[in-house]
């Protein structure tokens, strides 16, 4: 059934009526690697992930890819245009198959000014993707490569079931998409993750990346941060 009802960002809002909401939003269904929206669109309305996955990333006119965000059920995208207005300014691409709700920008402003439980997650959820960009962008300041992709695999890694101590990035992440995330080239990455396994640090197996001493790479951030003042 095709109401907000269903849409996991909205689980256990109770203060206002979905229906006369739900006539006025669009629900897709996409297939993987599919575009949803492009660099410098026009269009202004804010998608809702309902299951799938949706990477957020820029291109460069040089045809460089640097990848924003992966987001998930229970998270949005294309807020900006529906507030200020202007074009576009990343791209979003279905990593997997995936079903959106499509909601028009006024029916967003509609939303956040109809339903104060709705307005307040919205602006914890911007909050933490500023929190996480400003992180981002000192990292790029702060960090050598090798300490910036120790980070970004902390950043993406949760703990290994049945291994107290050791984190893991499931699946094992493409070179070229870790090169993509933290500013480099694909043949960096693949020279810095080999130092990592010849170091005993990481250990790929067949379906995730296992940071086998997740503490040591968070005390070389912390000596590193500690050089830098």
């Amino acid at each position: 059934m095709q109401t907000l009802a269903r849409v996991p960002f909205f689980k256990n809002i109770t203060d206002f009526d979905f229906e006369p909401f739900d006539r006025r939003c669009a629900w897709r269904h996409f297939d993987e690697d599919e575009t949803i929206l492009d660099y410098e669109d026009t269009t202004s309305d804010v998608y809702f992930i309902v299951c799938g996955e949706v990477r957020l990333l820029i291109r460069t006119r040089a045809g460089k890819e640097i990848i924003l965000a992966e987001l998930r059920p229970g998270q949005f995208f294309g807020e900006l245009a529906a507030i200020d207005g202007i074009k576009r300014s990343a791209n979003a691409t279905t990593l997997t198959k995936a079903e959106l709700c499509i909601m028009p920008a006024a029916v967003f402003r509609e939303v956040i000014f109809a339903s104060p439980m709705s307005c307040d997650r919205i602006l914890r959820l911007l909050t933490r993707r500023v929190r996480e960009l400003n992180a981002r962008l000192a990292e790029h300041s702060i960090f050598d490569l090798k300490h910036r992709l120790y980070s970004e695999l902390l950043r993406m890694a949760g703990p290994r079931p049945g291994k107290s101590g050791q984190r893991a990035v499931t699946p094992p992440p493409y070179h070229h998409v870790l090169a993509a995330r933290i500013g480099c080239r694909r043949e960096q990455v693949s020279r810095e993750l080999s130092a990592m396994a010849h170091e005993g640090l990481i250990e790929k197996t067949r379906g995730a990346l296992v940071l086998l001493h997740p503490h040591v790479l968070e005390e070389r951030l912390a000596d590193a941060l500690r050089d830098d003042v």
